[in-house]
């Protein structure tokens, strides 16, 4: 812990412009940024008294090795760079509302000749016009098929439209007129580029003047007897309507306004924000944020203004701000807002009427949004500590398995044998560490031997790793009268020296990939504290001892069986008991139940593999058109398997040579076994080469 009087600076190398500070560490990394007034008041202020600062501001200072300054002309040069260096530094003690980038946006393309209208989420881009945010995608979609009636705007991907250009045929929404397909042509650029700025109008909340111009056309179409162009009108204008009637009026002035609302408690802080266009909610998003900061309820507000409005300009920042407190600076941050906006933006706290019940409003969502935060956090961090306290003590573990490995073998029948690995690091799911095996050191049925065999290749390649960065050095032998002689899965156990384990000769599946070694974590690289085997005793040992013949001997081993979910531990006759209400058994269940949900879903997919490939398919230049061309001509490999050469040359394309190799390797191939329904016992005639 440093001590801010070793780096403090003195009064006068501190100039009382307005300016922008930052707090480094020891290691010249950024942990605080901050804006003043007036920068010699505020920067002493962090040097007074450690007893009289409050506790968050104490741990900065005392992290903190350097302070250093920059003078800027104004307050609003300071608000902008400050959050310049926020975003660009990411310092650990300043509030940073967790990003909300999961949202869906609806946007339109303007920066495209045919602009698209689509679904996006993710950073903003530039010229793409975006409206939402939206709690879900599927309200997005229901919008825009509203609305591509009367804004019939590309929504394809570039592949498409690219695609249906070359042919000169539009996709379907082209043909039943929700899409003008300026891809064939049928609009010009500059007409379909109308269509969008129109969409973007109505979208923004200016929609009297299309929907007028729907009613008087209809009208107008009536009087001149054209009933079905007058009906077809009706129709626009009625899917507009509903367009609108999804976000329900909540401002009569048809305001557009933004509305923030913060619920905080001592440790963190909601917020809230509804964007209303043209007096109807477009939008509504929150974030949660610890306050790693000193800061009041006019921070926050301060620093979600910054988040929300940094990267944008022009209509993305409303003509009105409702926030719940003013900043301490309101006159600064209402002249950035402006300057970003182009035009004047009011920034207050509103005290009657339909502004302040919507705030109110906004408010409970703020509320119940902190609420649940806690309740899901507190629970979540409760329950997944206790579950893995509990397991640490029935496994008479030292410490809590904070890294679960577990094991599932798959197969059908002995076909298509192989192996999952999940990982779970402090009770959550680790997906990207997740690993699948195909069993090679045999074949037909064994889970034991299978199981040994993956254990030991998953803990080769960790031993490979340790010896690659020096980590793991072979000693000279060991004596252990109860280690198993390396005989194999099955082999009696021995006695005496036993040499210390030599790493196995890497199989070309093992190895480790040289693209890997750029200073990223490999993928077995990291141990863990508690493997756990979906099986029962004989899978229990075999993991065990696939562990001994490498010398490792720091790694906990134990199996869940599915009969009784009965815990066995190595080497124990009996198993071990958990409560049904225990959240270690629980834990232990997600855990085997991911495994078994991994491994299945890669055997099945090696077995769909597996039916759908053919005899036709050894056949050395025998491409996919004419083994289509074969099974079309004779209806099935069945049929085709019966056929002489010379009805097989009678196949266009097929040549002699061709026919007899496709002859010579129907011959060869044993016809697979029937399929039958299983529905109702029926054996099924084969009646499809791809597929047999």
């Amino acid at each position: 812990m440093a001590d801010p009087s070793s780096y403090r600076p003195s009064p006068g190398q501190i100039p009382d412009s307005p300016g922008v500070y930052k707090f480094r560490d020891e290691h010249r990394r950024v942990i605080y940024v901050g804006k003043a007034k007036n920068l010699r008041q505020r920067v002493a202020n962090y040097f007074q008294d450690l007893a009289g600062l409050h506790p968050r501001t104490r741990s900065m200072v005392t992290t903190a090795a350097s302070v250093e300054w920059t003078v800027v002309s104004t307050e609003v040069e300071a608000l902008q760079l400050e959050y310049t260096w926020i975003k660009e530094f990411d310092p650990r003690f300043n509030v940073k509302y967790r990003d909300d980038k999961s949202y869906p946006y609806l946007a339109v393309t303007l920066n495209e000749e045919f602009p698209r209208v689509q679904v996006m989420r993710g950073a903003k881009k530039k010229g793409v016009r975006y409206f939402g945010p939206y709690g879900h995608a599927w309200a997005i979609r229901e919008t825009v098929d509203l609305m591509l009636r009367v804004f019939p705007v590309r929504t394809c991907s570039a592949g498409v439209f690219k695609n249906a250009a070359r042919t000169g045929r539009p996709c379907l929404l082209g043909y039943i007129d929700k899409c003008s397909a300026p891809c064939v042509g049928r609009v010009t650029p500059e007409e379909h580029r109308e269509l969008a700025e129109d969409f973007c109008d109505f979208m923004a909340g200016r929609t009297g003047t299309y929907i007028r111009r729907l009613e008087k056309d209809m009208t107008q179409a009536a009087e001149e007897m054209e009933y079905e162009r007058a009906a077809r009108l009706r129709d626009d204008a009625g899917a507009l309507k509903r367009a609108m009637e999804k976000s329900a009026v909540v401002l009569a002035d048809a305001t557009d306004a933004d509305l923030i609302a913060v619920a905080e408690d001592e440790l963190e802080a909601a917020l809230q924000i509804f964007h209303v266009r043209g007096g109807r909610v477009r939008g509504q998003r929150g974030w949660v944020t610890d306050k790693v900061e000193a800061v009041d309820t006019a921070g926050l507000v301060e620093h979600a203004l910054q988040q929300l409005y940094g990267e944008e300009r022009g209509d993305a920042v409303p003509k009105e701000v409702l926030v719940p407190a003013l900043p301490e600076d309101t006159e600064a941050v209402s002249q950035w807002l402006a300057e970003r906006r182009g035009s004047q933006v009011s920034l207050r706290i509103p005290q009657r009427g339909d502004k302040k019940d919507l705030m109110a409003t906004v408010q409970r969502n703020a509320q119940q949004a902190l609420g649940l935060h806690k309740t899901k956090r507190a629970s979540d961090l409760t329950t997944r500590s206790r579950a893995l306290e509990e397991i640490a003590e029935a496994l008479g573990l030292d410490t809590a398995p904070l890294r679960i490995e577990c094991y599932d073998i798959s197969h059908l029948q002995g076909d298509d044998v192989v192996a999952s690995m999940v990982v779970f690091e402090d009770g959550l799911a680790r997906k990207s560490e997740y690993r699948r095996f195909q069993i090679k050191g045999f074949e037909g049925q064994d889970d034991v031997r299978s199981m040994h065999e993956v254990i030991g290749r998953r803990f080769k390649r960790y031993l490979q790793e340790k010896e690659r960065t020096g980590e793991w050095e072979q000693a000279p032998s060991v004596t252990d009268p109860a280690a198993p002689a390396a005989t194999g899965p099955a082999g009696p156990a021995a006695t005496g020296p036993v040499p210390a384990p030599a790493l196995p000769a890497a199989s070309p599946a093992d190895e480790i990939d040289p693209r890997e070694d750029d200073g990223r974590p490999k993928r077995f690289a990291y141990p863990p504290q508690l493997v756990v085997v979906d099986g029962g005793q004989p899978q229990v040992a075999a993991a065990q001892r696939a562990l001994d013949e490498l010398g490792i001997d720091d790694i906990a081993v134990c199996g869940l069986a599915k009969r009784l979910e009965e815990v066995w531990l190595p080497d124990d006759d009996d198993p071990v008991v958990l409560p049904r209400s225990s959240e270690g058994l629980y834990l232990l269940q997600r855990v085997r139940d991911e495994a078994h949900r991994f491994a299945i879903t890669y055997q099945r997919a090696k077995r769909a593999k597996r039916i759908r490939s053919s005899p036709l398919d050894d056949v050395a230049g025998l491409g996919e058109t004419r083994k289509q061309a074969l099974i079309k001509h004779f209806g099935s490999v069945k049929k085709l398997r019966q056929a002489t050469i010379e009805e097989i040359c009678e196949v266009p394309g097929i040549g002699r040579r061709t026919a007899e190799s496709v002859a010579a390797a129907l011959a060869s191939a044993a016809p697979a076994a029937p399929a039958v329904n299983t529905a109702t016992g029926e054996i099924m005639e084969e009646d499809d080469g791809g597929t047999s």
